[in-house]
Formats: C-alpha cells, sequence, structure tokens
C-alpha cells in the first residue's frame, strides 16, 4: 500500500536501493544533496546535479524534463551522510513557465527498483516559487525514513542552495543552468522492467489523483527544518527537539558540530559507521549505484536506546531525544493539517448544499449530507490511523530510551537516582521537565537544556500558569489557592536546584537563595537538612543587598581577569565554582536598586558562570511598568503544575510542560542531597 504523504510527514524506507521518480507539468531540473545532522551541506563536491549527475550511491538526471528517475542507494552514501535532500527547480535560461504556481502541482514517488510504490508526495500550495526542497531522506537509528518537504524558494535555484549551506550559491546556480541549456546526456541507467499491470514505455506515469484528491493529501501547511533553523541561529536556545520549541528554550545542537563526524553506537569500523552498515561502505563505482541485492525489513525496526549521532553516549541519547520531539512534532502536525483540510472541505462542501434550494430537503438532501459526512470521516479516520501509527513507534522508541537516560537526563522517579553517584564531569545538558501534546498526554519526550545555563530560568507562581485539576491530576481539587500555588513554585526551584547541584562534581557548583519575607523555610529543608545550604537565607533587604553585592562583585572581577588575560589574579578567595541564584517571591524586598542589580545579574552572569532563577508571579512586578520587561522576556518561563504555554514557532504547536518534581512521599531528593554534602564535606578536608 502506498502511503499519500502530506507536508512534514515521514514514512519508513522497507529497503535502502530506491528509485525517485518525479512528475511536473513542465520540464524541471533535478538535484540531490548529501548532509549532515543539521542538514547542511558545506562542500560543493556533495550535490548531484546535471553537471556533476553522480554521487556515492546517488545518480540523478542530467537534463531538465518533465519526467526524472533518481537512482539511491542509501547503503553506500559515505557514513557521515544523515539527510539526502532531493531539489526541484524551474531552469532559467529556457522558454518555459517561471514559478511552480503556473503549472500542475510536482509529485514525488518512491519506489521500490521492481517499480513496488513505498510513499508518494504532491506539493501543492506553490506559488511565486521557482525552487522546491521536494523530499529528505534520513537515517533514524539504523533504518531510513523519507520525510515530505515542499519548502519553495522565490529566489530560485541559487536561494535554495544557499539555504542549503553550499558556499558560492550564485555561482553554483550558473552553472548548473548553464550545463542544463548545453543539454548534457542523460546518465541514468534505464529503469527496470514495470511490474505486471504497470504501463511501460519511458514516458509512463502513475494516474494524476484528482485536484482536490491532491489537496487531500498534501495539505496546506508549509513546515521548515526546525534543527537547521536553531543551527543558524534562528530558533535562539536548543535542544530539543531542537527544534525545537524554539525562542521558549529549545536545546541547540551539540558545539561539536565542526569536528569530524561522530561514531554511532555499536560502530565497529571507521568514523561515522553506523549499525548494520557494511564496513567500509563508502561509494559506488563511477557507473552508477552497485548492484547489490534489496535490504528489506518486515516493519519497523526495534527501537535502540542511544542509536542517535554522537561521540558519546551522553551526546546520543540528547540527540536521541531531540529527534523523538521533532517526529512529534511533525507527526502531529501532519495530522492536524489533513484533518484542517477534511473540516473545511466538509464546510464547503456542505455550504454548496445549502446554497441550492433543491437540496436542502428530502431523501436526496439526507443522502447528499451523508455522503460529505462520510467522505469527512473517512479522510479524517484515515489520517488518525496514519498518528497512531507513528505515535506507537515513538512510544516504543520512549520506553527504550527513558530506562537508558542518565541522572541528568532522566527524571526523579527513575530507578537511575537509586544508584547515584557524585559524577567527576559536568553534563552537557539537564532535564527540567517533560513536553506532550494532547493527542497523546501519556506520550513524553524530556525537556532538555544544555548546559551551562544560557538564560535564567523563572517559575511562574501566577494563576495564569495553573488549570483545574492541575494538582497531581486529581479533578477534585481545583484551582489551589495563592498560597498553595507559591508554595508548589518554590518545591519546584528547590527540585531544580537541587538537580543543578547533583549533576555537578562536588564543589562546581553552589547556590544561593533570597529569601526577605522568610517563606522559603519549609521548602528548603532538605537543602538545609543535606548540609549543601549551611543556613537559611537572611530575610529582609539587608539579606537581598548583601547577595547581590557579592555576586555582581564576583561578576565584574572574573569580566575584568578575563579581558585583560590575568585570570592568575583573581583573589584567591573568590568562588571558582559555578554560582545559582535563586530569587523567592520577586520583586518583594526589592528597591530599584536590587532591581537593577538583578538585571545585570542576568544579563551579564551566565559568562561568567553566574545563573538565575527566579520564583514570581509576574503581576505582581507590573507596578514597575515597562522596566523589567526585558527582564521576563531573556528567561526561560517554567511552572509548577502542567501548562501548554511553550510554543514552538516552527511548527506551531503550543506544547504541554510539566515539571520535574520529585514524586509525592518519596525520599530521594533527600537521598541525592545527602550524598552531593558527604561529597563536599569530604573535598574540604
Amino acid at each position: 500500500m502506498t502511503a499519500e504523504l502530506v507536508r512534514g510527514q515521514n514514512h519508513l524506507l522497507p529497503q535502502t536501493r530506491v528509485e525517485i521518480r518525479i512528475s511536473a507539468g513542465s520540464p524541471v531540473t533535478p538535484g540531490a544533496t548529501l548532509g549532515g545532522e543539521d542538514g547542511r551541506v558545506s562542500d560543493p563536491g556533495r550535490i548531484a546535479h546535471p553537471g556533476a549527475p553522480q554521487l556515492p550511491g546517488l545518480e540523478v538526471p542530467a537534463q531538465a524534463a518533465a519526467e526524472h528517475r533518481l537512482a539511491v542507494d542509501l547503503d553506500a552514501v559515505p557514513p557521515d551522510v544523515e539527510r539526502v535532500h532531493v531539489l526541484l527547480a524551474l531552469p532559467a535560461g529556457v522558454p518555459g513557465p517561471r514559478s511552480f504556481g503556473a503549472i500542475e502541482p510536482p509529485s514525488v514517488a518512491v519506489t521500490g527498483l521492481d517499480g513496488t510504490a513505498i510513499a508518494r508526495f504532491v506539493i501543492t500550495g506553490l506559488d511565486s516559487e521557482s525552487a522546491v526542497t521536494a523530499v529528505e531522506l534520513y537515517r533514524r537509528g539504523d533504518a531510513w525514513k523519507i520525510r515530505a518537504v515542499g519548502q519553495g524558494y522565490a529566489g530560485g535555484l541559487a536561494a535554495m542552495l544557499a539555504d542549503q549551506g553550499l558556499p558560492e550559491a550564485q555561482q553554483l546556480a550558473a552553472d548548473i543552468e548553464r550545463a542544463v541549456a548545453e543539454g548534457l546526456a542523460r546518465a541514468v541507467a534505464p529503469a527496470p522492467p514495470p511490474t505486471a499491470g504497470q504501463p511501460t514505455g519511458a514516458g509512463a506515469r502513475r494516474p494524476q489523483p484528482a485536484a482536490e484528491e491532491r489537496q487531500t493529501q498534501a495539505g496546506p501547511v508549509d513546515y521548515r527544518h526546525p534543527r537547521r533553523a536553531a543551527a543558524a541561529g534562528a530558533a535562539g536556545a536548543s535542544g530539543a527537539p531542537g527544534s525545537g520549541p524554539g525562542s521558549s528554550g529549545t536545546p541547540r545542537a551539540p558545539a561539536s558540530a565542526a569536528a569530524p563526524p561522530p561514531p554511532e553506537v555499536g560502530a565497529g569500523t571507521g568514523a561515522g559507521a553506523r549499525p548494520g552498515a557494511p564496513a567500509g561502505a563508502g561509494g559506488a563505482a563511477a557507473g552508477g549505484v552497485p548492484p547489490q541485492a534489496d535490504r528489506t525489513k518486515s516493519g519497523p525496526p526495534e527501537p535502540v536506546a542511544g542509536d542517535a549521532p554522537g561521540w558519546s553516549m551522553e551526546e546520543r541519547l540528547y540527540n536521541q531525544v531531540w529527534g523523538m520531539f521533532e517526529d512529534l512534532a511533525r507527526t502531529v502536525a501532519a495530522y492536524r493539517s489533513a484533518v484542517d483540510f477534511a473540516d473545511s472541505r466538509m464546510d464547503r462542501e456542505l455550504d454548496q448544499l445549502l446554497a441550492d434550494p433543491r437540496a436542502r430537503m428530502g431523501s436526496i438532501a439526507d443522502s447528499a449530507r451523508a455522503e460529505v459526512l462520510a467522505r469527512h470521516s473517512t479522510l479524517v479516520d484515515r489520517a488518525r490511523e496514519v498518528l497512531d501509527r507513528d505515535l506507537g513507534q515513538l512510544v516504543a522508541e520512549a520506553g527504550v530510551v527513558e530506562p537508558a537516560l542518565p541522572p541528568a537526563f532522566a527524571s526523579w522517579a527513575s530507578p537511575v537516582w537509586h544508584e547515584y553517584e557524585v559524577p567527576e564531569d559536568a553534563p552537557m545538558a539537564l532535564r527540567l521537565g517533560d513536553l506532550h501534546l494532547p493527542e497523546h498526554t501519556e506520550l513524553r519526550v524530556p525537556l532538555l537544556v544544555r548546559l551551562p545555563l544560557e538564560r535564567g530560568l523563572w517559575v511562574d507562581s501566577g494563576t495564569s500558569s495553573l488549570g483545574p485539576g492541575a494538582l497531581e491530576g486529581d479533578p477534585e481539587r481545583g484551582f489551589p489557592d495563592s498560597a498553595e500555588r507559591r508554595a508548589l513554585a518554590l518545591d519546584t526551584a528547590v527540585a531544580h536546584a537541587a538537580r543543578l547541584m547533583s549533576v555537578h562534581p562536588a564543589g562546581e557548583f553552589n547556590v544561593h537563595f533570597i529569601d526577605p519575607g522568610g517563606t522559603a523555610t519549609a521548602a528548603l529543608t532538605p537543602l538545609l537538612h543535606s548540609g549543601v545550604l549551611a543556613e537559611p537565607p537572611p530575610k529582609g533587604a539587608a539579606g537581598v543587598t548583601d547577595t547581590l553585592t557579592r555576586l555582581t562583585q564576583r561578576i565584574d572581577l572574573v569580566q575584568m581577569a578575563l579581558r585583560s588575560g590575568a585570570a592568575d589574579a583573581l583573589p584567591p578567595d573568590l568562588d571558582p565554582a559555578q554560582q545559582l541564584l535563586v530569587v523567592n517571591d520577586f520583586p518583594h524586598g526589592f528597591d530599584d536598586r536590587a532591581i537593577n542589580q538583578l538585571r545585570y545579574l542576568a544579563d551579564e552572569g551566565p559568562s561568567v558562570g553566574v545563573h538565575l532563577l527566579v520564583v514570581a508571579d509576574r503581576e505582581d512586578a507590573k507596578g514597575y511598568g515597562p522596566l523589567l520587561d526585558p527582564f521576563w522576556r531573556g528567561m526561560l518561563r517554567l511552572t509548577p503544575t502542567p501548562d501548554d504555554h511553550l510554543a514552538d514557532p516552527w511548527i506551531g504547536h503550543a506544547w504541554t510542560y510539566e515539571p520535574a518534581r520529585a514524586p509525592m512521599g518519596s525520599r530521594v531528593l533527600e537521598q541525592v542531597l545527602a550524598q552531593v554534602a558527604a561529597a563536599r564535606r569530604a573535598l574540604r578536608r
């Protein structure tokens, strides 16, 4: 059965040797790039186009045409290749239409070498664009998937190549256009014989669905690649998948992107070798794709924890978590797009029935309405079937990934904390909670942020962060009162502070508290009893001033030492550890000078190892007017109960964030902090 894809949807490839068949209403120039994990291509030698149609494992036609066949052997691409993008462009130097909006929507079909259809994507919704990234083939564990992209470029071939990351994109585009104009001979070998019942001949093509049905398959939504955007700096922060919730705290891709390609889990030969890949697989003969036997799978591969790229298991798990985030985002986006189209089509058809007085009454009208509703139900059921299939794969993957996560990535309920030992090295990221979408609330993806923290954290104690039944999933509790909200927010902040201390080596991360009203004493009990916090925080304005002054002076000293290259000249009593300042019940107890000091700390502190965590209700700070607006905007807002506030600007979802707090009745927090305190005491001896 052929998978009819919509933008953003993915589908498992059952074999690694495939043919990509392109059909368009006008001659188009084909191309394909071999990219890394972020999808970008920095080497012009990694694009196949009419002027250079062959790459290891990849061959494209050498001229513009309305019908194309691209040969792909994914086992033969270089081991560091993570993504293969298929590109289409309208040739600029020959007569014909200048935009895809003027021709029949192009379609891309992926088939086996015997012609068996695997997946199909009709690229609708194009207008002034003259170039388009049609689909991408990408690694997922030890398998490959295809994703429908459909990203158009009004700037043409040069703009598309520049977005791929290729240097001198204008010159490269001119070379490709020149090769097309010169009519280079076609290099692709003849297609294999068709199977029984298939049309024959060079111009044979699959029957095109009606325009309305193509719209049903493709949907109107346009998606960009969140990881590529994050790598380019457009998303602001991180992970997850970013990715990820964009400016709301998705981690960035690992900083080792410029390093050689990392090995995979279980790799036995060569840097970048993947599980199941033949040793030394590096390319095909000059004559094209090597005639190897098809490698087919009977179904989705069994999920494996740590099968993403990365030098270490920690990096692999980090990348795998954000790969799950990306897959969940795109799968749900495709489902929502299909349902939205089904709804709009149903509304349009019902409006047409109502507009005809003859169709409003009687058995004919009833039959017509029933047909409309049946078509709507069929489309929605089909979309839900695909969604359930993809969600099932992600649930299975989450089931093996979650138990394998190290303490920094694991939930407080994970058994890994019962075997906890103070680490010798700081982790690359930290879990702040979980993310989920309403289509499957039980499937949760860890929210991982890179360390050291580059922005402050704000735990919101206001009413906007809480909804009915939010407390521990108890629908009878309803809305907590103001005191309970503040207590929950403070407990959440303490859990974050405890996790930060526990995942760093002894003595390399210290915590300070500001609590002018003295309301945090009960919540600080685990920190005080364990000894990681020597004494309760000082009360009143004097305590605020003293703590802020010490930390701002530390920032000034370290910055001056770094700028002058005199790090050895720092005072011997200056604490070299990273510092976290937890401010409770802000802005109570703060005057204008203290607020300016806190803003300075939030802006300048992260670069020299001073970080901020604020517990506050933004409504309480409104009296300061716009003075604090930049302060709030620069922080990652967290909530003490589940709340759907983390926005993903690339896909458009509002993710529900659930905080990372120890389970009720558990003593895991106290046990972990006791070990941290013992390690700190041993270090001081």
